[in-house]
C-alpha cells in the first residue's frame, strides 16, 4: 500500500497517518536481518534498483539459515515486483519496506508484508538494508518542521529562551539577572550605584546571549528570532550587539510584552500569531482551531460538542463543519461481520479494552442468524473519521497532544467538532 499526498503538500491527517506508519514499522523486530529497507532518491532510475536488489538476492543465498534465507529472498524478490509497477521514480522519490513480519502466532509463522511511501519531501539518501529492524530515521526527520523559530524575552529581571516548531513550543532556558533595581542602597554614590549596576548588567547580557547562542545555533539552529519584552530592555540588548552576529542579523520580530521570561515566552507566540509572524507554522494554525472550537463549546450557541460518540453521531447527520482530534486519540472502529448471513456490526473501542471488547463481540450471537461465527476487522479512528468527512464534506483537522491546545482538547475526550447548525 501506497502512502502518499495527493496535492503536494501535506495536510494534518496525511501527516498523522505517516507518523503512525513509522511507528508501526520502527516497533517490529525480525528474528534476523530480514527485514528489507529501500530508500530511493528523487533521479535515481527504477531499473538501477531493481538491478542491485537482484544482485542481494543472489548474495542472500549465502545466508545459513534456511528461515532467514527464505524470507530474505522473498522479501527482495517482493520489493523488485513492487519495483516493477512502480516504473518512473516520484518526484520525491520512493522508500519501500518489506519483510517478515512476526504474527504473534510463533517462530516460523510470519508473513512477508510490504509498505511503500512516497516522502512529504524529496529523499536525500540511497539506501539499501537488510536488518533486524526497519530504518525509518530519514522519514522521520522529514516530518521535523525544518523551520525552527527562536524566541527570547528579556527585561533587567530575568530571561526565558524558547523554541517554536511546526506544532509545538517549548521553554528551553530561563535565567535570573540578580541585577539591582533602580534605587541604590544607603551609603553609596549615584554614580558608583549606576556604575555597578551597569556591570551588573552587561554581565546578564553576556550570560544571556550565551546561552542563546548555545540554544539557538549549536542545538537547534534556528532560522529566525523573535526577541520581547516588556520595556526598553530588548532594544538596549539588541542595539548593544550582545547577541552573535547570526542571531543578530536574524532577528525578524521585536515584541512589547506585559511579561518577560517564561511568562514573555508564551505571550510573545500569541502576540507573533496575532500580527502574522508566524503564519506559516502548523502549532498557529492549531491555536486558531482550539481557540475556535473553545469559545463554540462555551458560547452556549450548541455548536460546539466534544465525545467521540457525540462526534460521529453529528457526524453520519451531516451536522458536522469541523473535527478536531488530538494525535494520541486511542479509538478504533471494529467491524464485526457475520461469516454465515453477512451482517455487519459496528463498534468504537478504546485501544486498551481492545481484547475483551473482541471476545465480547465474539461471544453473542449474529442479531440476524444467531449464529457465532465472525470476522473482526479494526480500523484506526482517524482514519474512519476522514472517511466520514469525506463523505459529508466536513473537514478533519489532527492536532497535536503535546500542546497546551492538545491538552485542551484532552480534557474533553481528544475529539471535538463545530457543527453547521444547531441540531433541532
Amino acid at each position: 500500500m501506497d502512502e502518499r499526498s495527493s496535492n503536494g503538500k501535506w495536510n494534518s491527517v496525511q501527516r498523522y497517518r505517516l507518523a503512525k506508519t513509522l511507528n508501526d514499522l520502527s516497533s517490529i523486530s525480525g528474528h534476523g536481518t530480514e527485514l528489507v529497507t529501500v530508500y530511493v532518491p528523487p533521479r535515481r532510475p527504477i531499473f538501477e534498483v531493481i538491478s542491485q536488489l537482484r544482485e542481494e538476492a543472489g548474495t542472500a543465498s549465502n545466508i545459513k539459515s534456511d528461515l532467514t534465507r527464505t524470507h530474505v529472498q522473498d522479501a527482495l524478490s517482493r520489493t523488485i515486483e513492487y519495483l516493477k509497477l512502480v516504473k518512473e521514480t516520484p518526484e520525491n522519490g520512493i522508500v519501500v519496506f518489506c519483510g517478515a513480519i512476526p504474527t504473534g502466532r510463533g517462530f516460523g509463522t510470519e508473513k512477508i508484508e510490504l509498505k511503500a511511501i512516497i516522502p512529504p519531501k524529496p529523499v536525500q539518501i540511497s539506501l539499501y538494508r537488510c536488518d533486524d529492524h526497519f530504518w525509518t530515521d530519514h522519514l522521520k526527520d522529514m516530518l521535523k518542521d525544518d523551520k525552527v523559530m527562536g524566541v527570547l524575552s528579556i527585561d533587567t529581571q530575568e530571561a526565558g529562551i524558547g523554541i517554536l516548531t511546526g506544532d509545538r513550543s517549548e521553554l528551553v532556558d530561563s535565567l535570573t539577572s540578580g541585577v539591582a533595581g533602580k534605587h541604590r542602597q544607603g551609603g553609596q554614590s549615584a554614580r558608583r550605584f549606576e556604575r555597578l549596576r551597569d556591570n551588573e548588567l552587561n554581565e546578564y547580557y553576556h550570560r544571556v546571549a550565551d546561552h542563546a547562542k548555545k540554544v539557538f545555533i549549536d542545538q537547534y539552529s534556528v532560522k529566525g528570532l523573535i526577541v520581547g519584552g516588556p520595556g526598553p530592555t530588548k532594544e538596549n540588548f539588541l542595539k548593544e550587539e550582545y547577541l552573535d552576529y547570526r542571531l543578530q542579523n536574524n532577528v525578524v520580530a521585536v515584541l512589547d510584552t506585559s511579561y518577560s521570561g517564561e511568562e514573555g515566552v508564551r505571550e510573545i507566540i500569541n502576540k507573533a500569531q496575532d500580527q502574522g509572524v508566524l503564519a506559516d507554522y502548523r502549532l498557529m494554525e492549531e491555536k486558531k482551531i482550539v481557540k475556535k472550537f473553545m469559545s463554540e463549546v462555551h458560547s452556549g450557541r450548541g455548536l460546539g460538542i466534544y465525545g467521540i460518540y457525540d462526534v460521529i453521531n453529528n457526524l453520519q447527520s451531516g451536522l458536522v463543519d469541523t473535527v478536531v482530534v488530538t494525535d494520541d486519540i486511542s479509538y478504533l472502529q471494529l467491524l464485526v461481520k457475520c461469516r454465515v448471513c453477512g451482517n455487519i456490526q459496528e463498534k468504537i473501542v478504546d485501544r486498551p479494552s481492545l481484547i475483551a471488547s473482541k471476545q465480547e463481540l465474539s461471544s453473542k450471537p449474529c442479531p440476524k442468524c444467531n449464529a457465532s461465527d465472525y470476522d473482526i476487522a479494526e480500523k484506526d479512528i482517524v482514519d474512519y473519521l476522514e472517511e466520514l468527512t469525506l463523505m459529508t464534506g466536513s473537514k478533519l483537522e489532527v492536532i497535536s497532544g503535546k500542546t497546551e491546545e492538545g491538552a485542551q482538547l484532552a480534557s474533553l475526550g481528544r475529539i471535538g467538532a463545530i457543527l453547521r447548525f444547531r441540531p433541532s
